[in-house]
């Protein structure tokens, strides 16, 4: 019994210290099922969307990101595991209006020169059995960081026919731009000519590496 006892301890210190490839070598010599390491999928930006909504006057101005890229890491099996990160170039902000694109690169609202980049990295993912997505990260835009949540839908996983993997999800959020610094506007008859909320949508597709 005591030698019971020793080999039982044994096992589990070698499950708590080995690193991840020697658990799979242990795995397929005792039967248990491997772990399978995250893989990392790159964004697809040609067949992918990302872009924000806002209020004008009485109407809506709907703009996007020319430049931006984004990886995950994730196992297919395992996506609550998994993590995104995204950069989006602010000086490719695109309205189709030239005059109000350089506006929003400008010191009022992206301040590009400054501050070239958006960034969100992700805190937590969940999906659920009905695929609802809920994605939570920090989103950081001028040089202010804060925490959002974006929900949607996973479309789950295919293979092209090219042989690569595919992953998509579609998602949605609302901030307030205020909070990020983007803070001008102008009052037109007591109604502002820009809203402070903005609706952010994203619709990716990602290619297993």
């Amino acid at each position: 019994m005591p030698r019971l006892r020793l080999a039982a301890a044994a096992l589990l210190a070698a499950a708590v210290t080995f690193p991840a490839g020697a658990q799979v070598r242990a795995a397929r010599t005792t039967g248990a099922a491997p772990v399978a390491a995250p893989a990392t999928w790159t964004i697809d930006v040609a067949h992918s969307e990302m872009t924000f909504r806002v209020r004008h006057m009485m109407g809506r101005t709907r703009g996007s990101f020319q430049l931006w890229n984004g990886t995950l890491v994730a196992d297919p099996a395992r996506l609550a595991d998994g993590s995104v990160e995204v950069s989006v170039k602010t000086a490719s902000v695109n309205t189709e209006n030239a005059d109000r694109d350089a506006h929003l690169r400008s010191p009022d609202f992206f301040a590009a020169d400054s501050f070239p980049a958006i960034t969100f990295k992700s805190t937590k993912v969940r999906v659920g059995a009905d695929k609802k997505l809920r994605l939570e990260g920090i989103l950081t835009i001028r040089g202010v960081s804060k925490p959002v949540t974006l929900a949607g839908t996973y479309n789950g996983i295919i293979t092209d026919p090219w042989g690569k993997q595919r992953l998509a999800f579609e998602a949605t959020t609302r901030i307030n731009r205020k909070d990020y610094g983007l803070a001008w506007s102008k009052m037109v008859e007591g109604t502002a000519l820009v809203g402070d909320e903005v609706d952010i949508d994203i619709a990716i597709e990602a290619v297993r590496n």
